[in-house]
């Protein structure tokens, strides 16, 4: 898979708007301003392809990357942000819903969680879940390089904890200042997609 042929398919609102091509979708979920955007610029070496935003609830479609005409990336629109009309957000929590509920493509989603703080009830919410439709949580906790490794030992620790996660899940510490996390979460996602072929 050539990561460096990458590009944005599709910003979706319904359903009818999704890619119908069958390729493997890997989706992105988690709080507003978690980093999904950049998490997708760094795993596909790309400095603007996935449009980051200094405010959160910013994205609000989801969006399919095409990576080689493999698989998809699909970055779907934060939770949790409060500083929008409820109308808003029950339209964007639908969108949401509906891409996660009724999407055969979709091989796993993955939880991106701040690794500065602890995980919100949205997001125990989101992984509860995502046990529902996955045999294991993949969770990314991102930003990583704001800690001191002291501080993100114990942060990872409380993230473990609060998501309940168990011995079939994986966390991944991630930052976009280096490498760390990357190679790991293409490990998973090309182990996933063997898988998924068999």
């Amino acid at each position: 898979m050539n990561i460096h042929n990458a590009s944005i398919a599709v910003s979706a609102v319904r359903k009818e708007q999704y890619p119908n091509t069958g390729m493997k979708e890997f989706a992105f979920v988690g709080r507003s301003n978690v980093g999904k955007s950049s998490l997708i610029n760094k795993l596909l070496n790309r400095k603007s392809l996935a449009r980051v935003s200094a405010k959160p609830g910013k994205t609000a479609t989801i969006n399919f990357y095409n990576i080689d005409d493999t698989i998809f990336f699909v970055d779907l629109p934060g939770y949790g942000y409060a500083a929008r009309s409820r109308d808003e957000i029950e339209s964007w929590g639908k969108m949401i819903e509906d891409y996660l509920h009724s999407r055969k493509e979709l091989v796993q989603t993955i939880l991106l969680v701040d690794s500065r703080h602890k995980p919100t009830q949205d997001d125990i919410l989101m992984l509860e879940w995502i046990r529902n439709y996955h045999e294991n949580a993949i969770v990314i906790a991102t930003k990583t390089d704001k800690l001191k490794k002291r501080e993100l030992e114990s942060n990872l620790e409380l993230i473990w904890k609060t998501l309940g996660l168990g011995e079939n899940d994986i966390l991944v510490p991630f930052s976009i200042m280096d490498d760390e996390g990357k190679l790991t979460v293409w490990d998973m996602i090309n182990l996933m997609c063997q898988r998924n072929d068999g």
